[in-house]
């Protein structure tokens, strides 16, 4: 929905300066805060940074988990069902810690400090991970002799408790890593480019190509050399090499810290879901509103997610009208000032 919104002037006669639409005001607030300090933020200068810390975090995280259910059968002694089983329990934890990432990148503490945060209990998992592979004392006794010439699978000892343990706790590291590296590394890339300029939103299209470019570049590599260290070397280094890399990936990413453009956190589109709910609940016998002027606006409170522009109003849906009709008949002045439900 797009109406237009007066513009306020001063008081007096003299000063009839038309201030900047609230869509610009987050870029401009930030383009005069880079002036006062003389530099400019964001740009192709941030991208090998980005580049660096997402070929080493793929180069880490596939590398350990292609090959990770021949580590649970083979050195942790798994019964087969119970290795798939526990894979699986770690591919759907890592599935849904997106959505807490997600919420406290956009609502708290905002990309950054999130990709930051996620990537550092990433290194604590990867490092436990890695401890738990190299030193025997993590893993049961390698399996008797009489297995290794066909005895059977009662000559293997299982894993003890308090080792399954470790397993576990540097899976779930891993799997609230990713919760809040997977869904912002991304979105931080393209903040790094202002799309109310053509140049920069041109520059953007050429990120989002070097970035799945590495992207894959890197898996290749972590399915090919880091399984083959794993298969032939050992454990002990199959693990210390995603470790290390996933140590390279947070330095290469806080190293680039001065060069960021970091927009404030907009709000959660989960919030925004909710108070749609509650919106419908509240308002489910309201009659529809045929005048777009009794919908419910509020450019300031919709800035930082609406900077590029707001869908105009369309006579489609109408029956959603309801959800953002103004309880009242206020005047213009007042719309402004009004909740947010």
């Amino acid at each position: 929905m797009q109406r237009g919104v007066a513009a306020s002037a001063c008081s007096t006669t003299e000063c009839t300066t038309t201030p900047l639409p609230p869509q610009a005001q987050p870029m401009a607030a930030e383009a005069a805060m880079d002036g006062k300090k003389g530099k400019k933020k964001g740009g192709l200068r941030t991208m090998p940074f980005i580049f660096a810390n997402e070929v080493a975090e793929k180069l880490a995280v596939v590398g350990f988990s292609t090959n990770m259910l021949t580590y649970l059968t083979q050195q942790m002694h798994m019964p087969l069902a119970k290795a798939a089983t526990t894979l699986t329990n770690f591919g759907g934890t890592s599935a849904m810690t997106p959505l807490i990432g997600a919420y406290l990148a956009d609502a708290c503490i905002g990309r950054f400090w999130t990709i930051a945060g996620a990537s550092v209990v990433y290194q604590f998992g990867m490092a436990l991970l890695t401890v738990s592979a190299a030193l025997p004392q993590f893993r049961p006794a390698p399996c008797k002799a009489a297995e290794a010439a066909g005895g059977g699978s009662g000559a293997c000892e299982q894993a003890l408790p308090w080792q399954l343990a470790v397993l576990y706790v540097s899976l779930f590291l891993n799997a609230v890593g990713a919760g809040g590296y997977r869904p912002c590394i991304v979105a931080f890339g393209a903040d790094q480019f202002d799309e109310s300029q053509t140049a920069e939103r041109a520059r953007t299209w050429g990120f989002f190509n070097w970035y799945y470019f590495c992207n894959g570049a890197s898996q290749l590599v972590a399915v090919t050399a880091v399984v083959y260290v794993q298969d032939n070397v050992g454990w002990g280094w199959g693990l210390g090499v995603p470790a290390f890399c996933m140590g390279v990936s947070v330095v290469a990413f806080v190293g680039g810290y001065p060069m960021y453009r970091r927009l404030d956190p907009s709000g959660s589109p989960f919030t925004r879901l909710a108070q749609v709910a509650v919106a419908a609940v509240r308002k489910r016998r309201v009659p529809r509103a045929d005048d777009p002027g009794r919908l419910y606006e509020n450019d300031e409170m919709d800035a930082p997610i609406s900077m590029y522009g707001k869908l105009v109003h369309t006579p489609q849906l109408r029956y959603v009208r309801a959800l953002s009709l103004l309880k009242y008949c206020l005047p213009q002045l007042l719309v402004s000032h009004l909740p947010y439900l």
